[in-house]
């Protein structure tokens, strides 16, 4: 992995899973600058399909600019047809990681440890 020189050069983005009090299970779309790695953005619900990263993603974008690239997995929510022609309407680089290779991804890795450690196993939702 090379290491952003700037700003919104590349952002990568994840999901985490956790359950609630019953056991209802919940998901976390994670994205952050690869550059800064400040947390751009957690949304959480139950189901988080690719319309609804679309427009996560929209929201930030109106706030901060559009990144160079997206690194991601190859989940079907960024593999989607409708993810796929909105990066490339936005002029975004879409960086799949190879499948089974996590630390291609390091960046939103330790993040998502971190959240975890900090956040998820400390608060009963």
């Amino acid at each position: 992995m090379v290491e952003p020189d700037r700003v919104n050069k590349s952002w990568s983005v994840d999901f985490m899973s956790d359950s609630m009090v019953g056991n209802r299970k919940f998901r976390t779309f994670n994205v952050i600058d690869d550059g800064t790695r400040e947390a751009l953005v957690i949304d959480v619900d139950t189901s988080l399909s690719s319309k609804r990263i679309i427009r996560t993603l929209e929201k930030v974008i109106a706030q901060r600019g559009a990144p160079d690239s997206i690194r991601s997995d190859n989940g079907p929510e960024f593999t989607s047809k409708n993810f796929q022609l909105w990066c490339e309407d936005k002029k975004i680089a879409n960086q799949f990681i190879q499948p089974g290779k996590p630390m291609q991804n390091g960046y939103i890795e330790r993040f998502n440890r971190l959240y975890r450690e900090a956040v998820l196993e400390h608060i009963c939702f």
